[in-house]
């Protein structure tokens, strides 16, 4: 082969070599972008605690892309609030997950942070009626939290004092268009101002009507979910294992034996 074709030869493969390098590093940054490392939002609110003291609360969501094409807002894929607390430099976090495919309890919406006698508390509601169902519906609809000095515990609503009450955190965040660094006590309560769900509101310790929760739905333990009714409206048992085979349900995750064989005693 002559040196000029030689030549040839070798800027073809450099330049393909050179295309392919663009598309690996297009398809990294892309893949990082979807899992938010390039987006993400935060900004501080000034909680106004129950005995009328305040504390400042640091809020960061990693964003992933937009949930459809004519979304405005990207979809969130995690939350982390960190705070001090009162009179220490002990930092005190908690972290939240919003990917439903996850087969674990997670998902939650802040509504209140708060201390009483040194401990933190957290008031959060499922986001979400995947969520809801992967928290084992509870009713009132609420998640609490107690932190013990080292990690966050859930706590039964018994356990959650009574004078924490009234929400006062921005519930959800605000657009990102308009987000302001800093809110203060006033403009936390702005954000809230279209809230109009009693439960988001203050924290109710009665329960709810079914109607006005989430309806019950079923995992199949792979990250699919099918509302109750797909099974329960079948005919017989049969017929209703026959469905779990057919949405690929295993027998562990299938209702039938508690929609019917409960039926028959």
């Amino acid at each position: 082969m002559s040196k000029k074709n030689e030549k040839r030869e070798l800027n073809k493969k450099t330049g393909i070599s050179f295309i392919a390098l663009l598309v690996f590093i297009l398809m990294l940054v892309t893949s990082m972008n979807a899992c938010g490392f390039f987006n993400s939002t935060s900004w501080k609110e000034e909680v106004l605690l129950h005995d009328g003291s305040k504390i400042i609360i640091k809020r960061l969501i990693h964003l992933g892309s937009k949930p459809t094409f004519e979304s405005r807002e990207r979809r969130a894929l995690d939350e982390t609030i960190s705070f001090n607390l009162p009179g220490t430099n002990k930092e005190i976090t908690w972290t939240t997950d919003f990917r439903d495919e996850k087969p674990e309890p997670n998902s939650l919406n802040p509504l209140i942070i708060d201390i009483v006698n040194g401990i933190p508390y957290i008031a959060t509601y499922p986001a979400g009626c995947i969520a809801y169902n992967k928290w084992k519906r509870p009713n009132p609809p609420y998640i609490f939290l107690k932190h013990d000095g080292n990690d966050w515990k859930q706590i039964p609503l018994e356990e959650f004092p009574a004078e924490i009450n009234k929400v006062n955190v921005i519930v959800g965040k605000p657009p990102e268009k308009l987000k302001k660094s800093f809110y203060t006590v006033a403009q936390v309560k702005e954000q809230n101002h279209d809230i109009h769900r009693a439960e988001y509101i203050n924290i109710i310790r009665t329960p709810l009507k079914e109607s006005d929760l989430c309806p019950e739905w079923i995992t199949n333990g792979k990250g699919g979910w099918l509302g109750i009714d797909y099974f329960s409206t079948r005919a017989s048992y049969e017929e209703c294992v026959d469905v779990c085979k057919e949405v690929l349900f295993d027998i562990k995750y299938c209702p039938c034996d508690s929609l019917f064989k409960t039926k028959e005693k």
